[in-house]
């Protein structure tokens, strides 16, 4: 990675000396299309996991508590060809914007952030970060909102009452928000996981799909399932555009890879939104990870 230890120091300065600087930068920030070209596919990085408080890559629980490494690995990434953009909370936006990295990118505000992760009230996602007037405001070209569905937790009938306030917001507004809808087990114990079978997928997606009183400006964000052809039977739940998440970081990066890339065969996936696996991959290689990833979207530029 190269160095921003001096782009850093100065961003420290500024952010101490002349807080209105976030604004001329997202005032003069060159913009672009979500999807520039038919049949283009998206890579967008995903760096919104530490204002919820998951630090954790992997076995190491601290590693993404270093910010300055964090934003060195993020601007690297998205240095490399065929990445449209960055999926973050404001104060990692805020930074990139000083640092000059998100001309000519897609910006994606992380908007619920409420559910701390491991706490009592995780599934309690509120609106703790952009509103959709903050987004406009910034210049930003599309928001992201967390839908956690528990059976068993009368407070998710909140979220999915103020997820759907959110949308309508967004749409008025015209700008995009993409939903990462994650389907829990009846009956969980202590700590949260996700259900990742064909007929919790395809539930989840179709009550996100219902979501407000417009769907027109809505993407889905979707884990990927182990069987390539129950991820193929919870797609066929809506025809909404969708993009896939990365998960955790494993051993078996070339494993993830081929289950992105078998799932990006589907009619309605449109792009990849990752974080972890490609920002601190196991070998370390930052470069390589994201060159592969944006390989998988290359059959795509062609059309559906």
């Amino acid at each position: 990675m190269t160095p921003l230890a001096p782009s850093l120091s100065a961003l420290v300065r500024l952010r101490a000396e002349r807080p209105e600087a976030v604004a001329e930068a997202a005032a003069r920030r060159t913009r672009r299309r979500l999807i520039r070209h038919p049949g283009d596919r998206l890579m967008i990085i995903a760096a919104d996991h530490p204002a919820r408080g998951a630090l954790a890559v992997g076995d190491r629980s601290l590693a993404m508590a270093n910010r300055f490494e964090l934003l060195e690995r993020l601007c690297l990434a998205l240095s490399r060809p065929g990445v449209d953009g960055v999926l973050a909370s404001a104060d990692v936006l805020d930074d990139l914007l000083l640092l000059g990295a998100l001309e000519d990118k897609v910006v994606m505000g992380s908007m619920n952030r409420g559910g701390l992760a491991g706490a009592a009230f995780e599934l309690d996602d509120r609106f703790t970060g952009y509103r959709p007037d903050d987004l406009v405001r910034q210049g930003f070209d599309a928001g992201k909102l967390l839908l956690r569905i528990d059976h068993d937790d009368p407070g998710s009938l909140d979220t999915l009452h103020t997820a759907a306030r959110t949308i309508d917001a967004m749409a008025a507004h015209r700008l995009p928000v993409f939903r990462r809808t994650v389907p829990l087990p009846p009956r969980r114990r202590f700590r949260l996981r996700n259900d990742l079978g064909a007929a919790a997928v395809a539930t989840s997606i179709a009550i996100a799909s219902g979501l407000a009183g417009t769907s027109a400006y809505t993407w889905l964000k979707v884990p990927v399932t182990d069987d390539p052809d129950a991820m193929g039977r919870a797609m066929e739940a809506s025809t909404l555009p969708a993009v896939l998440l990365g998960g955790e970081v494993g051993d078996d990066q070339d494993a993830a890879y081929g289950k992105w890339r078998d799932a990006l065969r589907l009619p309605t996936v449109r792009g990849l939104v990752v974080g972890r696996s490609l920002l601190y991959p196991v070998d370390g290689d930052v470069t390589l990870a994201v060159d592969t990833a944006v390989s998988l979207l290359r059959p795509g530029r062609d059309g559906p």
